[in-house]
């Protein structure tokens, strides 16, 4: 099973325990400060994949979304009025570019994030998961 988009407005234990197994549970209160924070600021949604489009707001709202580090993977939590939505994404299966703002790909989906203020405070999360990514990937390297 590769990615997953859930709805986590609610806390659902079935829901948790599979994205558990996907990409780890969430950092402890220690591992959360010696890595001086697992979670990005908010940050501007610019565009996102055809198939994605229907977690987006109405075409006047801005759309945010915000990432939380897990020891196997990614959690993006995009923001639709009320509702959260969570796109599970294991380290594997995540692919990073830096294009005016970043862009996550992952299994023919992507987000695309503006470049502003936000998205700036956010260069040193970036390079976290991006080393977290690199770890994660040593781990499966044969050289």
């Amino acid at each position: 099973m590769g990615d997953l988009i859930v709805e986590t407005t609610y806390t659902n234990p079935e829901q948790d325990q599979i994205i558990n197994d996907l990409i780890g549970k969430p950092f402890g209160f220690m591992q959360r400060l010696r890595m001086n924070g697992i979670g990005s600021k908010r940050m501007i949604i610019k565009d996102v994949s055809p198939n994605m489009k229907t977690l987006m707001n109405d075409i006047s709202d801005l759309n945010y979304a915000n990432i939380e580090l897990r020891p196997g993977g990614i959690l993006i939590r995009i923001n639709k009025g009320l509702r959260t939505f969570s796109w599970v994404i294991p380290y594997y299966h995540l692919v990073i570019y830096k294009t005016n703002g970043a862009s996550i790909h992952a299994q023919g989906k992507y987000i695309q994030f503006k470049e502003n203020r936000t998205f700036k405070e956010n260069k040193t999360f970036f390079n976290k998961m991006l080393d977290k990514k690199i770890e994660f990937d040593a781990q499966f390297s044969f050289y």
